[in-house]
C-alpha cells in the first residue's frame, strides 16, 4: 500500500484530525467542518471579542431600568450568578422573593415558616418562623444559606433587636435552600441575631456574624452543622473571604477594627483603628485591597492588605450600608441608607464617578454579572435596577 493510500484508509476510519485531509495526489487539503464546530468556534470568537471590547467598569454609568413592587421589605439582595436574584424581606413579610434576572419578574415567593422537627431540630414544636436578613449562594450554584435575624414560635426568645440589651435572645437558624426546588431543606443552629453569611471559595463552611452572639459561627456544609464559634467583640457584622479562601475578614461594627481569621488553623488577629463602625466588606479579585464602608463615619475605606493599613477613604453620602465590587474589580457600587442614593466609586484613586437617587432608605445592592445589572434594595419596600453600561 502507497503512503498516500494508507493515509486514505486511516482518514477512513475517523483518523481525520485538526480538519485536513489528504488528496489522491498525496496534497492537503481542507476537510468541511461540521456546522455544530463551525457554531461553537463563532461562539467562542465572540465571547473573546466580548472580553476584548467590553469598558472596564471605571468607564461605564448607571442606567436605570426598572422599579420591582409587591409585598416586599428587601433587607439584602443577591445575585446567584446563574439568573436568579434573592431578596430577603425580614420579619416584615417572613419572605424570600426570587427573580429572574433577565426578565426581571417574580419566580417564586419562599415562605420562611419552617417545622424545626423535620430538620432534626428538638425543642420547638409545630411551625416556626424566621426573618430572612441576608443570604450567600455555594460555589457550585446549588444551594443558599439565609440567616434569620430573629425566630418566632414555641421555644424562643424574645424578638431580636439591634441594641442587644441584656442579651435576652436565644439562638436562630441558618436556613438552606435547594436552588433547583426553590425550598428550605434544612436548618442549622448558630448564634443570636444572625446577620451576615459567607461561603468559602471551596464551599466548605457557611461563615455567620452574630449579631448580638458577639461573635461568629462557623457551619459545615457537608455535616449541616455549627462546629465552632469564634469570639469577636460587639456587633460583628460583614464578612468577605479572600479569594483563595485562606482567610476570611469580618467587620466588627462596635468597634474601629476589622478581625481576620484564618481559615486553617482558627487563629485571629486583627486590622486596628480602620475607621469608626465598619459594616460591610468586599475584597478585589486578586485578593490585595479591602473595602469597608464605614458607617460611624460615613466614608469607605480602601485598604491594603499587604501592608494592613489604609490606603484612602472618601465620602459618599449619609450612612454608607451595603456594596458590591465590580467584576473586574474596577468600580464599587454603595448604598447610602439616609442619603437615598447609590454612589458609585472608582477603586484605583477612590473617586466618586456617578451617584443616582433611588427611593428611601437603600441598605442592599448586588452586581448581576451576567446581566450587568445592580439591584438596590430599598427598605421602604421595592427593588430598583439599574444597567451598567
Amino acid at each position: 500500500m502507497t503512503a498516500a493510500a494508507a493515509v486514505l484508509a486511516f482518514a477512513a476510519v475517523g483518523g481525520l484530525v485538526s480538519g485536513i485531509a489528504v488528496g489522491m495526489g498525496g496534497s492537503a487539503t481542507a476537510a468541511p467542518v461540521p456546522v455544530e464546530q463551525h457554531q461553537a468556534r463563532k461562539h467562542v470568537r465572540a465571547q473573546r471579542q466580548q472580553v476584548v471590547t467590553a469598558p472596564p467598569s471605571s468607564k461605564t454609568r448607571l442606567r436605570y431600568m426598572k422599579t420591582i413592587t409587591g409585598h416586599i421589605s428587601p433587607k439584602s439582595v443577591v445575585s446567584s450568578g446563574r439568573g436568579l436574584v434573592f431578596a430577603q424581606n425580614m420579619m416584615y413579610t417572613h419572605t424570600i422573593t426570587v427573580y429572574n434576572s433577565r426578565t426581571r419578574r417574580l419566580v417564586r415567593t419562599i415562605s420562611d415558616a419552617v417545622n424545626l422537627a423535620r430538620f432534626g431540630v428538638k425543642g420547638h414544636p409545630g411551625v416556626s418562623r424566621g426573618a430572612p436578613v441576608e443570604l450567600a449562594v455555594t460555589p457550585d450554584g446549588k444551594s443558599a444559606y439565609v440567616s434569620n435575624y430573629s425566630m418566632y414560635g414555641n421555644g424562643f426568645g424574645g424578638e431580636g433587636t439591634d441594641d442587644c440589651y441584656e442579651n435576652q435572645f436565644g439562638p436562630s437558624f441558618l436556613y438552606r435552600i435547594d436552588i433547583s426546588k426553590l425550598k428550605i431543606d434544612d436548618a442549622i443552629q448558630v448564634g443570636p441575631v444572625p446577620k451576615y453569611v459567607a461561603i468559602t471559595p471551596d464551599g466548605r463552611f457557611a461563615l455567620v456574624s452574630n449579631w448580638c452572639g458577639y461573635d461568629l459561627s462557623i457551619v459545615s456544609t457537608r455535616l449541616g452543622r455549627q462546629v465552632k464559634r469564634v469570639q469577636l467583640g460587639p456587633y460583628p457584622r460583614g464578612i468577605v473571604v479572600t479569594p483563595k479562601g485562606k482567610t476570611a475578614y469580618i467587620a466588627v461594627m462596635g468597634s474601629s477594627n476589622i478581625a481576620r481569621l484564618d481559615l486553617q488553623t482558627w487563629r485571629l488577629s486583627w486590622l486596628y483603628g480602620v475607621g469608626s463602625g465598619p459594616r460591610h466588606l468586599v475584597i478585589s479579585p486578586k485578593g490585595r485591597w479591602l473595602y469597608a464602608t464605614l458607617n460611624g463615619e460615613g466614608t469607605v475605606a480602601k485598604i491594603d492588605l499587604r501592608r494592613g493599613a489604609v490606603a484612602r477613604k472618601v465620602s459618599t453620602g449619609s450612612a454608607p450600608r451595603s456594596m458590591v465590587i465590580s467584576p473586574d474589580g474596577k468600580a464599587l457600587y454603595v448604598v447610602n441608607y439616609f442619603s437615598n442614593t447609590v454612589s458609585k466609586v472608582r477603586t484605583g484613586d477612590m473617586r466618586v464617578l456617578q451617584n443616582v437617587s433611588v427611593n428611601s432608605s437603600p441598605i442592599g445592592i448586588t452586581y448581576d454579572a451576567p446581566t450587568h445589572t445592580v439591584w438596590v434594595a430599598c427598605y421602604s419596600g421595592t427593588i430598583e435596577v439599574f444597567k451598567d453600561g
